[in-house]
């Protein structure tokens, strides 16, 4: 059970990862501690299975460095997840009818076959 009380001051004491966690998909697919906590806490494997699957994508596989950013309008319980290159070129988009994720914001990078909030690069 998830308790969805993930903040942003939760996530800014992750500033390297002790552990990497292999996705059971994407095998080639990496995620850090703290990419592991925003899984558990908000219930949020989703999140992690979507960044993970869009590596089988040519036109995101094929960004070296990738920012994904979750927004969520918290009214609607909607979202838009989008992928780009880190130079604000989008290569991908995805809305989200319906989501609980209890943040308005979160993004993640994914580098070297690995997933990680920004503060762990």
């Amino acid at each position: 059970m998830t308790n969805k009380s993930l903040t942003t001051s939760d996530l800014a004491q992750f500033t390297g990862s002790e552990q990497w966690y292999r996705h059971g998909l994407v095998r080639k697919i990496r995620f850090t501690d703290g990419a592991k906590y925003v899984a558990d806490t908000a219930g949020a494997y989703w999140l992690i299975d979507d960044i993970a699957l869009g590596q089988t994508e040519p036109a995101i596989a094929g960004e070296e460095f990738q920012h994904w950013k979750l927004a969520v309008d918290l009214e609607k319980h909607s979202a838009i997840l989008t992928c780009d290159d880190g130079n604000d070129n989008i290569v991908f988009t995805k809305p989200i009818e319906f989501t609980d994720f209890p943040l308005a914001e979160i993004r993640f990078y994914c580098t070297d076959n690995t997933i990680l909030l920004p503060s762990e690069y």
